[in-house]
């Protein structure tokens, strides 16, 4: 596997002011800075989740708007770069052998998660701790193994699911249309194995795949370009939905957590990057950009296109693999809502309920984490891995019910670390089998912005040069 080819940059001749605000970095903070401030002001004006405002509607239409852009490019993106990952996986020689690292790496990572996750909720308690008024509900979804397992089997060649609920008036229904992610990856991975048994009478395909990859990616450059705004909206919606009093009783439990993802993010995985001989410092330049938008748009999926890019881009894992890995990782490798999260709300559900776990059912925690992580991708996200994990400990699922009034909050601190994790195994498999580019992990991160997009080779070019704002893209 080769490492992608480095294109001249464009010499930077922007004032240190211009520079500072065209920086994708400085840009994203600005936008949550203001954001947060937008926020605070409607709460102020008296706008609510049950009362909106003018101000709160604009917020949420802007914020819910990029989400849903981003999302709409994620089905044809997975299915586009998996085919054309695998078929570029018949040059290389270890391609199984990467394979089984990377997931063996998403199983150390996520033990070493729910180890810390376990550990936090036996020393701070917050089941015990929990705050008055709280009420058990019925969670609003399962998880289960067998929906995982039925989850595998594609229901169509696209995925696609459509679901009917009641609408606001007397005889009214609503339907919506979602993809199964899983089921998405499933059908992209046979269709490129079907692909490379054909040989050359699937050459033509193949060609027209690695061709609508490249047009997904540039509309979706397009997309994340406009991330700030996004971010504006995003946040300054939540701070108006949920505010801050909603931690008040659960606020133990939220700061557990909420340690529990800063010890991953800022202890282990720099530790597993120093381990392997890379820099910390290019690390984080190099994945911030996709954590930031992770932090904001609180999807895993919708945030694949900029981890991808990232991936490449600033830390040198090649093409090949990445387009492999990184969206294996976005419904696999979840150390914040599969591990650290399931593991300290379970711990609280036993507390609140005065339930005694013993060996056997920490055991089951670590053993739900590591491997049922995978079952969230069928489904929706924390919840329903924290059913899946109460079920199998025997534990009463009213006790989701107790969570769900901050679970946005948690949600955006769980995603982010999903998204650095995302980007962290493949750099470190790529290391470990000698195909990182060590040369463009360790480029500055500076450049004109978008520069090398501008050419007619733009696809090959973005690809290799590293301006700072190269996650942006």
């Amino acid at each position: 596997m080769s490492t992608t080819a480095r294109a001249q940059k464009a010499p930077d001749t922007r004032g240190p002011v211009r520079k500072l605000l065209t920086s994708f970095g400085f840009q994203i903070i600005a936008a949550l800075v203001l954001g947060i401030a937008a926020g605070l002001i409607g709460r102020q004006l008296g706008a609510t989740a049950e009362n909106p405002t003018a101000l709160s509607a604009t917020l949420d239409t802007i914020g819910s708007s990029y989400v849903t852009l981003l999302r709409a490019a994620v089905v044809p993106l997975i299915f586009t770069a998996i085919v054309a990952s695998i078929s570029n996986l018949r040059r290389v020689q270890n391609a199984a052998r990467l394979a089984g690292q990377t997931i063996l790496w998403f199983a150390i990572t996520a033990f070493i998660a729910v180890i810390i996750g376990i550990v936090l909720g036996l020393v701070i308690q917050p089941g015990s701790r929990a705050g008055e008024g709280l009420e058990p509900g019925e969670p609003y979804t399962v998880g289960t193994w067998w929906n995982f397992l039925l989850g595998l089997i594609p229901q169509n060649f696209l995925g696609l699911t459509v679901s009917t609920s009641p609408g606001a008036t007397e005889g009214a229904f609503t339907s919506s249309v979602g993809f199964n992610i899983l089921q998405v990856i499933v059908v992209a991975a046979v269709v490129g194995i079907a692909a490379l048994k054909a040989g050359k009478k699937a050459e033509p395909f193949l060609v027209f795949t690695e061709s609508l990859l490249k047009v997904i990616q540039r509309v979706l450059w397009w997309i994340i370009r406009i991330a700030p705004l996004g971010t504006f909206g995003l946040i300054g919606s939540a701070v108006i939905k949920y505010g801050w009093e909603k931690l008040a009783s659960l606020g133990w439990f939220a700061a557990a957590v909420y340690i529990g993802l800063a010890l991953v993010l800022f202890v282990v995985y720099p530790i597993l990057v120093r381990t392997h001989g890379l820099s910390i410092k290019q690390y984080f330049s190099g994945v911030w950009p996709a954590v930031q938008l992770a932090f904001v748009s609180r999807s895993s999926i919708g945030t694949l296109p900029l981890t991808e890019r990232v991936t490449e881009r600033n830390l040198g894992v090649p093409r090949s693999y990445a387009s492999f890995a990184v969206p294996l990782g976005a419904t696999t490798k979840m150390d914040g809502c599969a591990a650290i999260y399931p593991a300290i709300a379970a711990i609280f559900v036993a507390q609140f309920f005065g339930i005694e776990l013993n060996f056997v059912q920490y055991l089951l925690i670590v053993i739900v984490s590591v491997v049922g992580s995978a079952a969230t991708a069928g489904t929706t996200g924390a919840v329903v891995m924290l059913t899946l994990t109460l079920s199998t400990l025997g534990l009463p699922l009213e006790g989701v019910g107790l969570l769900l009034a901050i679970d946005p909050i948690l949600d955006m601190g769980r995603t982010a670390v999903n998204v650095a994790g995302q980007a962290l195994v493949p750099a470190i498999v790529a290391k470990r089998e000698g195909i990182l580019d060590e040369e463009l992990y360790n480029a500055p991160r500076e450049g004109l912005p978008f520069a090398d997009d501008s050419g007619d080779d733009a696809p090959e070019a973005a690809a290799a040069s590293t301006p700072e704002p190269a996650g942006a893209r």
